[in-house]
C-alpha cells in the first residue's frame, strides 16, 4: 500500500514573495533491475515559480530535484513509504513539504528506489547516492535534513547510522523505528486472535482458508452478540483487545477508536474488518532475505499492565504458537534485507505518531526511545504524539512545524518540545497528544479523542 501523508501537500500559503519563472532539465542515466521499469515521461514536473526542477534516473531509480533560485545552500531528502508488493512500476513522490521548502529557500530531493517491497537496505543505498548526484548536478549542500514517512521513517534513521557525519537532522512521520518489533506486533495479534478464537494457533496460516475460515470463527467466537464484531465483545474477545492495545503501545488515549477503525473501516483489505488479520498472511519472509524474520520466543502476553500473569494470561502464554527467527536474519549490523535500527544517531531527530495508528503503532516510537536511551542519546530525540487512527495522517500546521522545529534545533541550537513515550502513566494520561496536535483544521484527524 502506498503511505497517505493527509494534506501534507499543501503547506504554507500565505508567504508573499517575489518569484521568477523556472526550467526544467532531464538527466537520464542507469536503467532499473529488470524486473521493474521507471516510466520516464512522468518524472517530469514543473518547478514551482522561482525554482527550478531536475529529473532522471540515477542507479537504477527514478529522482526528482527542485532547488529554489534564492537557495540557502541546503538540501531536504525525502524518503517515501512502501510501495505495494509486486508493483512494478518505480514512481517518484515529491516532496510533501514542497511549498514550505522552496518558500524558505530548501532544496529538496526524492528518489523512487530501484527495488519496490520493503526494502530498507535498496532505499538506504539509493538515498545516499541521489545525495551524490545532488552535490553533481547542483553543488554540495551546507546541510542535509532527511526526512521520511512510515517505511521511510526507517530508512531515514539507518541512514543517520550508516552514514555518520553525513545529515544535520532527521524529521520521521509515523516511522518503522521498531524494525523487527514491527513485524513481531503482527504475528503476536494474529496468533493471539487464533489461540483465543479457536483455541489453536498456526503459523503460518493457509491463505486459501485464513480469511474465508479461520477469520470469521475467530469474530464470531469473541463478539458477544453476532456481529458483534469489533465493538461488542465477550470477554474473550475484550482480552484480544486489550493485549493488542497492551502490545501495540500500551493504554493510551484513541485506543477505543483506534480498535473500531482498524478492525472495521480501512479499504485496504480483504473484507470488512480484516486489516489487522491480512497482515498475519504472510510466511515471515523478507525479500532478498532466506528465512522468516519474525520472532514471538519471549513475547509475554497481557491483557493489562500488570506484570504479574493471571490464569487467563498464562493459559494463553502456555499455549500459542511459538516462532523462532531464522538465525540468518535480524542482523545487528550493516545493510541486511531489514536492518536493525541499533538506536545511535549522531544528529537532532525528531518524530510525530499518531496513537490511533494500528498499522505502524506508536510500539515503534517506544522501542526507538529505549534503544536512543541505552546509547545515552535522548539529548537528541523529540518525539510528538498526534491524535487520530490514521497512519500517516498529519495536518499541513504539524507537519510544516515539526520540521522548522527541527530546523531551530539544529540552526539555532534550540531543542524543541515534546513529548514523553518512554512513562507509561504519561502515555496512559488523558491528556496524552493534545500539546502538539492540530484541531484546528477541519477535518484534521479522523476520530481523534478530543482533549480533557
Amino acid at each position: 500500500m502506498r503511505e497517505k501523508v493527509r494534506n501534507v501537500a499543501v503547506v504554507i500559503m500565505s508567504c508573499v514573495i517575489s518569484l521568477t519563472s523556472a526550467a526544467g532539465y532531464a538527466d537520464v542515466g542507469d536503467g532499473p533491475p529488470p524486473s521493474y521499469f521507471i516510466d520516464e515521461s512522468k518524472l517530469p514536473f514543473d518547478a514551482l515559480p522561482g525554482a527550478t526542477a531536475y529529473w532522471g534516473v540515477h542507479t537504477g531509480a527514478g529522482f526528482r530535484i527542485e532547488v529554489p533560485d534564492n537557495w540557502n545552500g541546503d538540501l531536504v531528502l525525502w524518503a517515501h513509504g512502501l510501495r505495494a508488493f509486486g508493483e512494478l512500476e518505480l514512481t517518484v513522490d515529491n516532496h510533501p513539504l514542497r511549498q514550505l521548502l522552496i518558500t524558505l529557500g530548501y532544496a529538496w530531493a526524492s528518489s523512487s528506489f530501484s527495488r519496490n517491497e520493503y526494502d530498507i537496505s535498496t532505499g538506504v543505498q539509493d538515498t545516499h547516492a541521489l545525495l551524490k548526484r545532488f552535490s553533481g548536478l547542483v553543488g554540495k549542500p551546507s546541510r542535509v535534513y532527511i526526512t521520511g514517512a512510515s517505511m521511510g521513517g526507517h530508512i531515514a534513521a539507518v541512514l543517520l547510522e550508516q552514514y555518520p557525519h553525513t545529515f544535520d537532522g532527521a524529521l520521521s512521520v509515523c516511522g518503522a523505528l521498531g524494525d523487527y518489533e514491527l513485524f513481531d506486533y503482527y504475528l503476536d495479534f494474529n496468533v493471539a486472535a487464533q489461540q483465543l478464537g479457536t483455541g489453536a494457533s498456526q503459523f503460518p496460516v493457509d491463505p486459501a482458508t485464513y480469511v474465508g475460515v479461520t477469520v470469521p470463527a475467530i469474530k464470531a467466537s469473541l463478539e458477544a452478540d453476532t456481529g458483534g464484531w469489533p465493538e461488542f465483545l465477550n470477554t474473550t474477545g475484550t482480552h484480544l483487545k486489550d493485549l493488542t492495545e497492551q502490545r501495540s503501545g500500551g493504554e493510551r488515549p484513541d485506543f477505543d477508536a483506534a480498535w473500531s477503525f482498524w478492525n472495521r473501516y480501512p479499504e485496504v483489505s480483504t473484507g470488512p474488518g480484516n486489516f489487522l488479520f491480512d497482515l498475519g498472511l504472510s510466511d515471515g519472509s523478507l525479500p532478498r532475505a532466506p528465512g522468516g524474520g519474525v520472532d514471538n520466543t519471549d513475547a509475554v502476553y497481557q491483557f493489562d499492565s500488570d506484570p504479574a500473569l493471571t490464569d487467563d494470561e498464562q493459559k494463553l502464554n502456555d499455549a500459542v504458537v511459538r516462532i523462532a527467527a531464522d538465525p540468518q536474519t535480524r542482523h545487528p549490523n550493516g545493510l541486511a534485507q531489514v536492518p536493525v535500527i541499533s538506536g545511535d544517531p549522531d544528529v537532532p531527530v525528531l518524530t510525530l505518531h499518531n496513537l490511533g495508528d494500528l498499522f505502524v503503532p506508536v510500539l515503534n516510537e517506544i522501542v526507538y526511545a529505549q534503544r536512543v536511551a541505552e546509547h545515552g542519546k535522548s539529548d537528541l530525540l523529540v518525539q510528538r504524539a498526534i491524535r487520530g487512527v490514521q497512519h500517516c495522517g498529519f495536518t499541513p500546521a504539524e507537519f510544516s512545524q515539526a520540521f522548522l522545529d527541527l530546523v531551530g534545533w539544529v540552526e539555532g541550537g534550540i531543542k524543541p518540545a515534546g513529548d514523553n513515550f518512554l512513562d507509561p502513566a504519561q502515555v496512559a494520561d488523558p491528556d496524552f497528544g493534545c500539546r502538539f496536535t492540530d484541531f484546528a483544521t477541519p477535518g484534521g484527524h479522523l476520530l481523534a479523542t478530543p482533549c480533557p
